[in-house]
């Protein structure tokens, strides 16, 4: 999988340069035309994570896949990308791709609703929606008046921008999701398994006392891909032979074997740094793995180490 797109990272590659609002407090957004970016044959774009929030209405053959998810559009879709779910595209036709999408951060919304608790940006809800003939054009409506928008010199134009990022959300909540696909049998264990080693690994190596693993439950990891918490478990007893809990815990204990051979942090600073609250419960969990306590590891760890 290719590492998190920044928004830095969209800029700098599309354009080679980048505004100089990515990071304020108030919050980036922008609109653009497809086409200004597609080539004539553009190829696959493999499983990747964004930073940043995307709407696209996309028009052409192509074929989205996400989780143990595959949508395969026709015609026309609207299409909601979040930072917290990977995303693999395919065109599915020789014709060219057009459409309009918009991208912006979360800290755009702050002050005015909480964007990403909305169904069509939760993990578990509805990214797809195919567009009949008569949904179309109010579709293509609102983006457009984006792009007149966006260029305008109305000293309130941003507050317009989300009223219409507003508007494509709730037009795509009253309409009715595309029909996604599953992946069958060992291929969607596959999958599966592979993208949550992958959020997994994300998470580490810990390499500050104030950064703190967030994704610590195969509920949490599940409600990230996607998929049932049963789902992901079945998918990785196949492909592991382990539940989801014994493999986030074996990468907990080897990461806090390194911790505490290698670190001068305290076991409270590590315990936080591994999503423990109370460094009472680490050091149960890390007994339970390890037969041995936190401390007493460390110390046998210097001991080892020290020269004869």
């Amino acid at each position: 999988m290719k590492p998190t797109e920044t928004i830095e990272d969209f800029y700098r590659h599309k354009f080679n340069w980048m505004p100089d609002n990515l990071r304020n407090s108030m919050g980036h957004f922008n609109v653009f035309g497809m086409d200004e970016f597609a080539g004539k044959h553009p190829g696959p774009v493999p499983y990747s994570r964004k930073d940043f929030f995307k709407i696209s209405l996309n028009i052409g053959k192509f074929r989205l896949s996400y989780a143990d998810k595959v949508v395969e559009i026709q015609d026309h879709a609207l299409v909601f990308s979040n930072p917290m779910i990977p995303y693999k595209w395919e065109l599915l036709t020789e014709e060219k791709q057009s459409g309009y999408f918009c991208i912006f951060t979360e800290s755009f919304f702050s002050q005015f609703g909480v964007i990403k608790e909305y169904p069509v940006f939760q993990p578990g809800g509805q990214s797809v929606y195919s567009l009949t003939k008569d949904q179309i054009a109010p579709i293509e409506t609102i983006f457009r008046r984006m792009r007149e928008e966006i260029a305008s010199d109305y000293a309130y134009k941003y507050d317009v921008l989300r009223n219409l990022t507003f508007d494509l959300v709730h037009s795509a909540l009253k309409m009715q999701p595309a029909t996604t696909s599953l992946y069958t049998g060992s291929v969607a264990s596959t999958r599966i398994s592979s993208l949550f080693m992958e959020l997994l690994e994300r998470q580490f190596p810990i390499e500050s006392p104030r950064q703190q693993i967030l994704l610590q439950s195969p509920s949490e990891f599940a409600n990230q891909l996607s998929v049932h918490v049963n789902h992901l478990n079945r998918a990785l007893r196949e492909t592991t032979g382990k539940t989801t809990s014994k493999v986030i815990a074996e990468r907990v204990t080897q990461e806090a074997r390194t911790l505490l051979l290698n670190t001068s942090w305290n076991v409270s600073e590590i315990a936080w740094t591994l999503g423990f609250e109370e460094s009472s419960h680490f050091i149960n969990f890390f007994r339970k793995n390890t037969d041995t306590s936190p401390g007493a590891f460390r110390s046998s760890g210097a001991t080892r180490s020290s020269p004869v």
